[in-house]
């Protein structure tokens, strides 16, 4: 055990944290997403599995310990509902809600379409997948800097 890290924070999450570095990006992706096939673009090309998680309480987890990005067009993106990409599902909000207390001030919070969340997801550094059952449940992070 270490002190001070969330209990709920699996070792193989840990580690890949650690080794990310600014600019890297790690996707959060429901249960229904390809995490196998993303995840083999990937760096970190093993599936970070979360069971019984959903993805808000995932997202929680990870910006306790990884400061988001305030210096590109994007601090965090999330999947867009088909056809009505400007609808925010309870999935979002919730996420949005984490993201926003924890997010420096300038960091931008955006939107991809579902074929252009696949694609950037395969650029990711890695794919944590957890048990997320609300459709387009999905988000991007992109790792910042400690000051």
């Amino acid at each position: 055990m270490l002190i001070g890290i969330d209990p709920e924070t699996t070792p193989d999450l840990l580690h890949c944290l650690a080794q990310m570095g600014h600019g890297d990006e790690i996707a959060v992706v429901d249960a229904n997403y390809p995490a196998v096939a993303t995840a083999a673009f990937c760096t970190h090309t093993a599936v970070l599995r979360y069971p019984g998680h959903d993805a808000p309480q995932v997202i929680d987890i990870i910006t306790k310990l990884m400061p988001i990005d305030p210096f590109h067009d994007y601090a965090a993106l999330r999947m867009q509902v088909d056809n009505a990409p400007d609808d925010m599902n309870a999935a979002h909000t919730a996420v949005w809600d984490i993201l926003n207390a924890r997010k420096p001030q300038d960091a931008a919070l955006s939107s991809l379409s579902r074929q252009e969340f696949y694609a950037q997801a395969r650029r990711s550094f890695a794919v944590v997948q957890c048990q997320e059952a609300r459709p387009f449940g999905c988000f991007i992070l992109r790792k910042g800097v400690i000051f």
